[in-house]
């Protein structure tokens, strides 16, 4: 999705810093592209050969990614027959490197969809989130055999997290998701080492998707979070020497509920022992986003909402609520090395 002039740039900086890119080709989805259309389909087919001819001889190019999930609706036998036609065409022009796709998780069906119409890719990317748990178990059942790459992990995203009753998604705390991050790798990439052939993090910066903090390593504001220390001891094998502060829980009453706003709204949290670091606590309340879009793209941020909260410093929070509406409760804990925690609790109030 970046274009060709993007894409020349970031490979010629990846060869400078020493990286590879899987080069990742952007294919038709279900809402406006078709592909039982010959037309469609032959016009894809000469606009990735031209990338292809254009990037083959990079050397940050690590492998071809052709389509990022766009099998959603879309997994049937002409899409991937398009895909394998893809595939062949890359390897004949480039025997160099590999071919891959990127699915959105697997099911049985998937694969086998794959193995059946589409023989030509070798490598599977998957992004998967809350399926990370027991994924090499899966492929194994659905009789993958060939290479994979996790394209996408880290949390579980919001439509695999319990929610208020009026759609507000939980979010884990820092912690919780730097747990997963090291669960997950240890287990469906480090674990599987002749079969899983590597893996991306997601996300290495910062985006809105339900919140501002919920899939982002590193906060809008710059600090990086505890998932940042535990992917740099996985990929170096040392753990940072300036960690982020550790928070351990955020909790209140007013978690998932609605409250009066004549009552008290307060919270308490807990910090973890963060030995020779000094912290700072801030709290902030933003509005719930109205403007829930897939994926998160284009996605509008919930307001910041004005008032004594920003003032509150301490690791306990009482406050009248804000005016009625849907709300979020954040606590971010900071350090003086660039690290930072964060949590926060959906509430309403009326």
């Amino acid at each position: 999705g970046w274009g060709t002039e993007r894409a020349a740039t970031e490979l010629i900086e990846c060869e400078k810093r020493g990286l590879t890119m899987m080069v990742g080709i952007w294919l038709g989805h279900k809402s406006y592209f078709n592909y039982s259309d010959p037309a469609q389909v032959k016009k894809q087919y000469d606009t990735v050969k031209e990338d292809i001819l254009r990037f083959k001889d990079f050397p940050a190019v690590l492998l071809w990614g052709l389509g990022n999930e766009m099998e959603i609706d879309n997994d049937n036998e002409a899409t991937w027959r398009a895909i394998d036609d893809l595939a062949k065409m890359a390897k004949s022009l480039d025997p160099n490197h590999p071919t891959a796709t990127v699915v959105a998780d697997i099911s049985t069906e998937k694969i086998q969809h794959i193995m059946k119409w589409a023989p030509n890719i070798d490598v599977l990317g998957i992004n998967s989130y809350g399926g990370m748990t027991d994924l090499p178990e899966r492929l194994k059942a659905a009789g993958w055999t060939k290479p994979y790459i996790v394209t996408e992990f880290g949390p579980n995203g919001p439509w695999e997290r319990p929610k208020t009753p009026w759609g507000a998604a939980h979010e884990p705390t820092s912690a919780q998701k730097a747990e997963k991050y090291e669960r997950d790798y240890k287990h469906s990439i480090a674990g599987v080492p002749n079969q899983c052939v590597g893996s991306y993090a997601f996300l290495w910066g910062n985006k809105q998707e339900e919140t501002h903090t919920w899939f982002g390593m590193f906060l809008p504001t710059g600090e990086k979070t505890p998932a940042v220390d535990v992917m740099t001891k996985a990929w170096t094998g040392t753990a940072p020497k300036n960690p982020a502060p550790t928070l351990v829980a955020l909790e209140s009453p007013a978690k998932g509920q609605t409250i009066s706003q004549k009552s008290s709204l307060t919270a308490t949290v807990q910090l973890g022992s963060n030995p020779g670091q000094k912290t700072t606590v801030a709290w902030q309340i933003f509005g719930e986003s109205n403007d829930k879009r897939y994926a998160g793209e284009g996605e509008a941020r919930g307001a910041e909402i004005p008032g004594p909260w920003q003032k509150i410093t301490s690791d306990k929070f009482e406050s009248a609520p804000p005016a009625p509406g849907k709300y979020r409760l954040f606590v971010t804990v900071r350090n003086t090395t660039g690290g930072a925690s964060v949590a926060n609790i959906p509430f309403k109030v009326e």
